[in-house]
């Protein structure tokens, strides 16, 4: 038996253009990409393939082939017991699934000493998940670099609402916008926040058509103290803000958590 635990960092999109949609149906995405120092907790067996889920997020998580982790180890070709603990929200916009996927496939490279899998097959979102850095992520999710972003202190938030991503890309009206525009040269965390303020999320408006009550965190997060941008995740419904300091985070949450305690409210380091 071999024995190994990774981790599985909530993924964040601060800026999401939508470029295009392939003959196939596949969207063309531009994203910047980062990861928080937060996420899902995954224990992997070599052994009879089993899957356990654990955690505060736990009620709703398919225990069986329906989880991409079950899925990104039938890929692989190999049997593992898998315990999952899920501390992330589903259906979120912060790609608990793809990082648990991805989180699974790392641990079975470490057990099984190969990566010859193909990725992309899993989704759009495994393949950056792999890397677990700040990245640009284009294409329907191939085409990868890293960033040298620096840290970025934030609020994740999200109102305890699910959109399912297929709804959010059908109410999409425009397909085929801008990319990201150059990245700032600079490691200067002010350059950055004006960079991603001037980028967008194609996702944001439809998702608010779908679930309102992202555009009601939005506006809660803008009306926070210290707070330098706050913008939707994905396809939602997790929102995030951004603040120049660890400490102003941890405030704002506290203030935020004080005025909505039924809303999951996180303070991270996106890097």
């Amino acid at each position: 038996m071999t024995d190994v635990t990774v981790f599985a960092p909530a993924k964040v999109n601060l800026a999401l253009h939508v470029t295009g949609q392939r003959s196939d149906g596949y969207h063309l995405l531009d994203s910047l990409v980062m990861f928080a120092d937060f996420g899902d907790h995954i224990a992997l067996r070599s052994g009879p393939m089993a899957l356990s889920v654990t955690g505060p997020k736990a009620a709703g998580v398919p225990v069986d082939s329906k989880n991409l982790c079950w899925r990104a180890a039938t890929l692989f070709g190999e049997e593992v017991a898998i315990t999952l603990e899920k501390n992330l929200p589903h259906a979120a916009g912060i790609g608990g699934g793809s990082s648990d996927a991805a989180a699974v496939l790392n641990g079975m490279a470490q057990i099984f000493g190969r990566r010859d899998v193909d990725v992309l097959a899993l989704g759009a979102d495994v393949p950056v998940c792999q890397m677990a850095q700040a990245a640009r992520m284009s294409g329907i999710g191939e085409n990868l670099s890293a960033v040298p972003a620096p840290v970025m202190p934030a609020l994740l938030v999200n109102p305890g609402v699910e959109v399912p991503t297929p709804a959010v890309f059908k109410g999409l009206q425009q397909k085929h916008n801008s990319p990201l525009q150059e990245m700032p040269a600079s490691s200067d965390l002010s350059d950055w926040y004006d960079w991603i303020a001037r980028q967008r999320n194609d996702l944001e408006p439809p998702a608010i058509a779908a679930q309102p009550p992202i555009g009601q965190v939005l506006e809660h997060l803008r009306d926070l103290p210290d707070v330098r941008l706050a913008r939707m995740s994905g396809s939602g419904a997790t929102c995030f803000a951004l603040f120049d300091t660890p400490e102003q985070a941890a405030s704002a949450g506290r203030a935020l958590a004080h005025a909505h305690p039924d809303w999951w409210i996180r303070g991270v380091s996106l890097s």
